[in-house]
């Protein structure tokens, strides 16, 4: 049964430009939450107050509201300090939910492999544990939640708290042990990538702008097995990091990592608990920043990513902004000219897949250079690693196999001994 909720947000000038994409997002999200959103209210303030996040005034219109109203919950386009969700639970005496409490809830929801599911864990007692006090009148009507209190019980004076924060923190702690564990076992696929010499790319941008999407259209190119992701029209579809490799008919074979996507306000607590995933992204050698075109406000979006990009440490790495769903589009797409290394295309089409493997391609392997090898009979070990890691362009078999391969200059490196 779908929850009724009024949403609430503040207008500060600071965010004036964005507050409309911020509404119809929260929309979006609620949506995903099983939420039916009947009315928007909202408030032009120069800040945000403190001890109630809007004025007197405009609570005692909202409490109007209510009286024709039947909702079930508040939710506000912020996130919420413990003060002021205990503030407008005693007033409005509903539960009382913020803009990363719904993005928490979403979270635990799509979370299916034990990694998302430890990490959206930890995320979300990290954020209920400051909020112990004040969630208890409100979360908890709803039952236990992901951030609710009913999944601790109500405690019995300020003794019963005490033992709930022990509980939660204990509980954080098991938590990070065993995502320590899963991160140690990616750390060492990682440097086994590594060691291959495959060059690796990220897909980032935010949410729902057709990452998985593109990355089953580049295996649609790949000579390997195709074993597509899972893509949906939603939210944050899926949280789990996807790697596949695609090899192309030049023999050139690179990874793509399809990461979780982006959203405005992404809560903290979620980019710390999901810093471990996101490691991949620093170690990549290209990043492939995939764009909803169709989106109006596709320019805002990019900025965001960027700005959780930064937050992660991700810097000096390669970027090819991918201007996806054209076909949502109407009439042609120009892309904006600050986007210098840029392609449109669209991936559910799987138009113009082939402009972005060349871009690709130019990319990641610009400091191959062209060689002959003349290798032994007894060394097969290198003629498979030149068929497989290079761009082979002619074999001849003599005394001797004859290879002339497109190599990057590390392979050159080491199999210097046998250039000819």
């Amino acid at each position: 049964m779908q929850q009724k909720a009024i949403l609430i947000g503040v207008i500060i000038p600071s965010r004036k430009s964005s507050f409309l994409s911020e509404i119809e997002e929260l929309k979006s999200l609620c949506f995903a939450c099983e939420m039916d959103v009947l009315e928007v209210i909202t408030q032009n303030l120069d800040e945000i107050n403190g001890a109630t996040y809007i004025n007197k005034g405009k609570m005692d219109e909202i409490k109007m509201v209510l009286q024709s109203l039947s909702i079930d919950a508040l939710v506000f386009n912020d996130e919420l300090t413990p003060g002021q969700i205990h503030h407008l639970n005693n007033f409005f005496q509903l539960p009382i939910y913020d803009r990363t409490y719904v993005i928490l809830e979403i979270f635990k929801r799509r979370a299916k492999t034990k990694e998302a599911i430890l990490q959206v864990d930890i995320a979300s007692l990290r954020y209920f544990l400051p909020r112990l006090t004040s969630l208890r009148n409100g979360f908890s009507r709803q039952g236990a939640s992901s951030g609710g209190a009913g999944a601790y019980g109500k405690g019995k004076g300020e003794t019963q708290l005490e033992i709930d924060r022990r509980n939660i923190q204990d509980r954080i702690t098991f938590l990070k042990k065993e995502l320590e564990k899963l991160k140690q076992q990616r750390e060492i696929q990682r440097k086994a990538r590594k060691k291959s010499l495959i060059k690796t790319i990220s897909l980032v941008g935010y949410t729902n702008s057709g990452k998985s999407s593109t990355l089953n259209a580049l295996l649609s190119f790949s000579k390997d097995i195709k074993k597509e992701v899972m893509e949906k029209d939603m939210l944050f579809a899926t949280l789990e990091t996807s790697t596949r490799k695609i090899t192309l008919k030049s023999n050139r074979s690179f990874l793509v990592t399809d990461t979780v996507g982006f959203v405005h306000k992404l809560p903290h607590t979620l980019v710390e608990a999901f810093k471990s995933t996101l490691e991949e992204i620093k170690e990549s050698d290209l990043l492939l920043h995939v764009v909803d075109a169709s989106n109006p406000n596709f320019d805002e979006q990019i900025k965001v990513t960027e700005q959780v990009l930064k937050e992660i440490g991700v810097e000096d790495i390669p970027i090819i902004y991918v201007f996806n769903k054209i076909d949502l589009v109407e009439g042609y797409f120009y892309i904006p000219p600050q986007y210098e290394k840029a392609t449109r295309m669209s991936a559910t089409e799987k138009k113009y897949i082939e402009d972005l493997l060349q871009m690709i391609e130019k990319e990641l392997f610009q400091d191959q250079v062209q060689a002959t090898f003349k290798i032994p009979y007894t060394r097969g070990d290198i003629v498979h690693l030149l068929n497989t890691q290079a761009q082979v362009l002619q074999t001849t078999y003599k005394e001797w196999i004859e290879i002339t391969a497109q190599v990057n200059t590390s392979l050159m490196q080491k199999f210097k001994e046998f250039i000819q």
